[in-house]
């Protein structure tokens, strides 16, 4: 006879507790393979899908869409014939999400049987009535076929119910234009005679609306608020002349093979930078009686990402080469602009170089990304009267911001750091002396 076996959230790595679920990947009833993702659910890291450990027969899911479920929370029973269906316990406790590493043995995948491991012969809907009662079991009869989250933000934000909308796309998924058009049929509405109905204004609320903080926006902000509060830490800043920066950027894309963005070329900056003044690529310890040194350079960098601004890591950013570098640039942001990022490579960072010009602006006094004690800003380049040799042009300028802790250097060093960037930004021959 079958045995019904609970599966629970898993410890998803790097601190997190909790997540939001997404959309549920099978139904109440559905017979599904060991190790067969059955929800998605999306964290302060990534949207991951979270593969069950057990094959049988669904007997209830846990959580709505939209919905947070706590770690070791469940997520599905499934009813398991007796030796079958599931992976030894070992494996289970060793098998790693994936895109989050080792799951603890305390926390992640327990085993247990539903009513004290009686067998169970009633069928599947009494079952599900049988779950444990600490969170309601939801059925989800009908689950919309969408898969992009970008066309689950856009019928979110247009107020559009999936579940009523028809895909058109293959097994009828949900496509973009689907959403649209159900928007645009919502906005003409149905055709008949108008009713005249008294208005009733809506009784204004003293409060205003509130936003629960979720996912990626409560991590930014904890992040954020942490780094504020704990670190000292001061900004400089000098408007430089990147004209011959723009030109080498030029006669580099002009050869065969991949572009070197500006990006790029900053962040070779950087990493030479660094090798200079190594107390940047540092944080303090948790305890605050230390400064740890790095002995490579993690370079995160700001990237606009479908569910707000991320910080990718490239590793070990000194070993590479400026056209390397823009490779893996670019992989990484198409990966943050698509939600496709795995969750490693969001972490680990040791210094991060913001390019908040892409935005239009000039200028910029960001908060560290805690724990790290240096961030470097990049204005956009746009041409400006500037003094050159002697006379007045019209030169391509920007503005460099540099950010540090104060606990790690003082002024001099971190005025040093700023200098040097700014002195290879204009003369970029500067860094062959470096190579």
């Amino acid at each position: 006879m079958p045995v019904v076996r609970e599966f629970t959230l898993p410890d998803l790595g790097e601190g997190l507790t909790e997540a939001e679920v997404v959309r549920w990947l099978v139904e109440v009833g559905e017979v599904i393979a060991v190790d067969q993702p059955v929800v998605e659910v999306e964290t302060a890291k990534a949207v991951v899908e979270v593969p069950c450990p057990y094959g049988g027969v669904v007997t209830a899911l846990f959580g709505e869409v939209g919905q947070e479920v706590a770690v070791g929370a469940p997520l599905v029973t499934v009813a398991v014939s007796p030796g079958e269906g599931e992976k030894p316990l070992a494996a289970e406790v060793e098998r790693p999400l994936v895109g989050y590493g080792i799951a603890e043995p305390a926390r992640g995948g327990r085993r247990r049987r539903v009513g004290g491991g009686t067998a169970v012969a009633a069928p599947v809907a009494s079952v599900a009535l049988a779950a444990p009662a600490a969170p309601a079991a939801v059925r989800v009869s009908a689950v919309p076929a969408v898969i992009s989250p970008l066309v689950r933000r856009l019928a979110r934000e247009q107020g559009v119910d999936l579940a009523a909308v028809t895909g058109s796309g293959p097994d009828g998924l949900i496509m973009r234009a689907d959403v649209e058009r159900a928007v645009a049929a919502k906005i003409a509405g149905p055709v008949t005679a108008p009713v005249v109905a008294p208005v009733v204004a809506p009784a204004p609320s003293a409060a205003g609306e509130v936003v629960p903080l979720r996912g990626l926006r409560r991590a930014v902000a904890e992040k954020l608020g942490r780094s504020h509060r704990e670190i000292p830490a001061a900004t400089c800043w000098v408007d430089v002349d990147a004209t011959e920066l723009m030109a080498l950027r030029r006669q580099l894309n002009s050869a065969p093979g991949p572009k070197v963005s500006v990006l790029a070329l900053l962040a070779r900056i950087c990493t030479v930078a660094l090798e200079r003044f190594p107390e940047l690529n540092s944080s303090v310890t948790e305890d605050g009686s230390g400064i740890r040194r790095h002995p490579s350079v993690h370079l995160g960098f700001a990237a606009q990402g479908e569910r707000g601004l991320i910080v990718p890591v490239v590793r070990d950013a000194q070993r590479l080469t400026t056209e390397q570098l823009g490779v893996e640039l670019g992989r990484l942001t198409e990966a943050a602009r698509t939600g496709s990022i795995a969750p490693t490579e969001l972490t680990g960072g040791t210094f991060t170089l913001n390019n908040y010009g892409v935005f239009g602006v000039d200028g910029s006094t960001p908060i560290l990304n805690h724990p790290e004690a240096a961030m470097l800003g990049v204005g956009r380049i746009v041409g400006k009267p500037w003094v050159h040799q002697g006379e007045l042009a019209v030169r391509e300028v920007t503005q460099l911001s540099f950010t540090f802790d104060h606990r790690v250097c003082d002024g001099g060093t971190a005025g040093g750091f700023l200098r040097f960037v700014a002195d290879c930004v204009e003369q970029p021959g500067l860094l062959l002396r470096q190579l």
